[in-house]
């Protein structure tokens, strides 16, 4: 994952001057102010393997509840594999598997609901993944990383969008970098159909779940 192109590490290559007209001449209407965003070269410094730190980070998610309240959770157990390549971003990844069944919502009551078969069946689907397989500058400190995304074995195609926060040694000695993501997804393209209708209508659970990534990044050794 590019995840390190933050504008102080990043080169505006100038297109070259154009050289100079002729009185009477016709300008070229090519702008001579265009420029291209390369990666710094001292990224190579961070290429390597990396994981999610769990201690310091959050994957989670946002739903309308009867349409006027936002039920926020968690996942609290899973497993990451993150490759960062700063030589070639195109070349890093992540892995990402969640326990469902580590669901929490702050409600015992709730949390049973969605591991039970009415939504994520954490009896007959242990594990949800998410698996990169692109990713592309979109804008200063902001980078897009598509992946497929599988829950209850359905597999389909969703785009993070990801805001680099920066990179750092801390006082043990450890590198951390950090980024925030985020994504939304309609639940019922994963098998997640359960609903409950509304005496004045509407839905009792949104169909859009907005999917949130706070992560601390932590190298790991070989």
């Amino acid at each position: 994952m590019n995840l390190f192109g933050r504008s102080s590490a990043l080169r505006h290559a100038a297109a070259p001057a154009a050289p100079a007209t002729p009185e009477g001449a016709v300008r070229s209407a090519v702008p001579a102010t265009a420029t291209a965003v390369l990666p710094d070269p001292a990224l190579s410094a961070l290429t390597g393997e990396w994981m999610i730190d769990p201690a310091h980070s959050r994957i989670g998610f946002s739903v309308r509840h009867a349409m006027v309240t936002t039920v926020r959770g968690a996942f609290l157990e899973y497993e990451s594999r993150l490759r960062f390549d700063g030589r070639d971003p195109a070349r890093s990844r992540a892995d990402i598997v969640l326990h469902t069944a580590s669901v929490d919502t702050g409600v015992e009551q709730r949390d049973a609901h969605l591991v039970g078969r009415d939504f994520l069946d954490a009896a007959q689907y242990p594990r949800m993944t998410f698996t990169s397989t692109a990713v592309h500058l979109a804008g200063q400190d902001v980078y897009q990383m598509s992946g497929d995304l599988t829950i209850k074995d359905t597999t389909r195609p969703v785009v993070l969008e990801l805001t680099y926060i920066g990179h750092v040694t801390d006082p043990f000695g450890y590198e951390r970098a950090g980024f925030d993501g985020t994504t939304t997804i309609n639940r019922s393209d994963w098998g997640l159909t359960y609903n409950a209708r509304l005496a004045q209508g509407g839905a009792m659970v949104s169909e859009k779940v907005r999917l949130q990534f706070d992560i601390a990044a932590i190298r790991t050794t070989t």
